[in-house]
Order: C-alpha cells, then sequence, then structure tokens
C-alpha cells in the first residue's frame, strides 16, 4: 500500500506545500499533478464539479505519484465517506466551529475503534495501489483529516476543537475567516484581530500535536507562513494561476479595461 508522504512529513513537523483544483477538468488536473506539488485538492465546496469527475481527478492526480484531497462541501457522514471511497487520500471539511464538529468530522473520515467510517468500495484501495483488506486494515493511518478554521467561532473554541483526537490539521480559511471579523474577505490583512487569530490557531496547533495549515494567495505568502511555523499550506489554485498570468498579459498590452475577472483564490 502505498505511503501517504504528506501525512507523513506533517508527523514529522515538516511542511507540505498544495494548491486547489476549482476546474472540473481532468486535463487541468493532469497537468497540474505533474507541477510539482505535494498535493492537490479538488474542489467540491464552491465549484460545479460532480462527484465522477472528482473521481477522474483524483485518480489521475494518484497515479502522477502527487497526493490527492478533497474539500467536501459540507461535514456530513455521507460526503466525507463517499469522497473517500471514491479515492481520496484526505479530507478537508468546512466550517469546524466546534468540537461537536470536529468529532463528526473524524467519525465519518477514520473506521473504527477511532471512528464509525462504513466498509465498502472499490476506488479508496485502487488510489493506494493495495487490496480492500489491506486498506480497510491501514486507512486510518494514511488518511489525511483535516478541519478548517475560518470562522471566529473556531478560533474561539480552537483549544476544545483540536483536542479531538483523529485531527491531522487545522486549515485557516482566510476569506472566510476575515468576513466572519466583519472584515472585507481578504486572503492576508495586519489588521489585529487577524493576525491574532493566526497565532492563537499556531500555538493551540503546537500544544495539540496538529499541524497548523492555512490558504495563501502567492508563493511569497506561502514562503512567508512557512517561515511562521506554518505545515500544510496551499498556494491559490489553478484558476488563480491562470487569471493571475492573463490579467498580467492583459495589464502589460494595456487591453481589456472594464473587462477584468478576478478569482478569489
Amino acid at each position: 500500500m502505498k505511503k501517504n508522504e504528506v501525512r507523513a512529513k506533517l508527523k514529522r513537523g515538516e511542511p507540505s506545500i498544495g494548491t486547489w483544483l476549482n476546474l472540473p477538468d481532468p486535463m487541468a488536473t493532469s497537468l497540474m499533478a505533474r507541477a510539482g506539488f505535494d498535493w492537490l485538492t479538488v474542489e467540491l465546496e464552491h465549484s460545479p464539479t460532480s462527484y465522477e469527475t472528482a473521481t477522474a481527478q483524483l485518480a489521475i492526480i494518484a497515479g502522477c505519484g502527487c497526493a490527492p484531497f478533497a474539500r467536501v462541501s459540507f461535514n456530513t457522514p455521507e460526503n466525507i465517506k463517499r469522497i473517500l471511497d471514491f479515492g481520496a487520500w484526505g479530507v478537508i471539511v468546512p466550517m469546524v466551529n466546534t468540537p461537536e464538529d470536529a468529532r463528526a468530522a473524524v467519525a465519518a473520515a477514520r473506521y473504527g475503534p477511532i471512528g464509525a467510517r462504513t466498509i465498502g468500495g472499490q476506488l479508496h484501495a485502487a488510489n493506494f495501489d493495495t487490496d480492500a483488506p489491506t486498506y480497510y486494515a491501514k486507512a486510518n493511518e494514511e488518511i489525511l483529516v483535516v478541519v478548517m478554521a475560518e470562522h471566529v467561532d473556531a478560533i474561539e473554541r480552537a483549544d476544545e476543537i483540536l483536542s479531538v483526537p483523529g485531527i491531522d490539521v487545522v486549515f485557516i480559511g482566510p476569506n472566510d475567516l476575515t468576513n466572519s471579523m466583519g472584515l472585507p474577505p481578504v486572503f492576508d490583512t495586519d489588521h489585529p484581530r487577524f493576525v491574532a487569530a493566526l497565532d492563537h490557531i499556531l500555538k493551540t496547533a503546537r500544544k495539540h500535536g496538529v499541524a497548523p495549515g492555512i490558504h495563501v494567495a502567492n508563493g511569497a505568502d506561502a514562503a512567508k507562513r512557512r517561515a511562521q511555523g506554518f505545515q500544510f499550506i496551499s498556494v491559490a489554485s489553478e484558476v488563480g494561476f491562470m487569471m493571475a498570468k492573463a490579467s498580467e498579459i492583459v495589464d502589460q498590452l494595456g487591453i481589456g479595461q472594464g473587462r477584468k475577472a478576478t478569482a478569489r483564490y
């Protein structure tokens, strides 16, 4: 059975850098899986990607030697167990604002005795290049469980949330976090509340042996957050990269005024 090297790196205290896939497109996925990132996350919360397309994307990513993760649309057992059964090596769970939310995410993602994930499927084992019995025996050691801290409620209850056994990563979603603070949604800001929230998550994550993570807009910000101690770092997305380069060229040529599209991540 393949080893989830991303989870292994995080457990050793090392950083791991990946990006997001918003396009429901196997061709884009195949190219991004060869770009050199440790992992790619298939977006199911804010994209039109179907389960069928996501399943193909996960297989492509795994086949290219990159770790395939997925962000589910909502914290439910159906969403979590299905995407893991379809071949994701890890699940990113949005809006985990209470310890009850955290326990629900772990229960759905882990087999007993840690959780309550049910037995079934074929693709989960296939993406780890193993058979089903081996997968069932070892999945708890390889599946990455990521809970998102993207609301002020999650920051306030971080100590309770991160004390829940079975969590590997706490991942800050800065746009929703700043929005919940009554600020404009942004990737980064020097606002004292945001800075204090990040510091609190870093300290609390270290206390509980959980890897701290964050979404950033570009490589420079990724390097800054890595130096601060963040480990699980997502840099923009394939859509963000595409639109940033397109906007750069449009600006260089002085064309397209009034028609500029932007990507939040």
